[in-house]
């Protein structure tokens, strides 16, 4: 199953920080999202750099996570060569994230 069964995204940005949340469209698939979607995770599925600093941040009340993505868009809109300076398609690539139902395949 893909992320985006299970959850939508929305994204924006402020300089070189792409911000990304996670919103699961109900309640009973939040434990799941919160166990699987982990920094290190987006951060591989999005092969974004090393250099590259993710922070999640929980909002339970909304069954959401957000991903904070410092140095993820090339210099920032005003300084990117990138066709997506702004970060917009990041939100869309991550819902083709696989989850699966096992603990041990999450954190592989």
């Amino acid at each position: 199953m893909q992320l985006g069964e299970v959850a939508h995204s929305r994204s924006g940005d402020k300089g070189n920080i792409s911000q990304i949340s996670v919103i699961a469209y109900k309640a009973v698939d939040f434990e799941l999202i919160e166990r699987a979607v982990t920094p290190e995770r987006v951060k591989r599925h999005l092969g974004l750099p090393a250099a590259v600093v993710i922070e999640r941040y929980v909002v339970p009340g909304l069954n959401a996570l957000n991903f904070v993505l410092s140095g993820a868009l090339g210099g920032g809109v005003t300084r990117s060569i990138r066709l997506d300076a702004h970060g917009k398609t990041l939100a869309m690539q991550l819902l083709d994230l696989e989850l699966t139902t096992s603990i041990a395949d999450e954190t592989a």
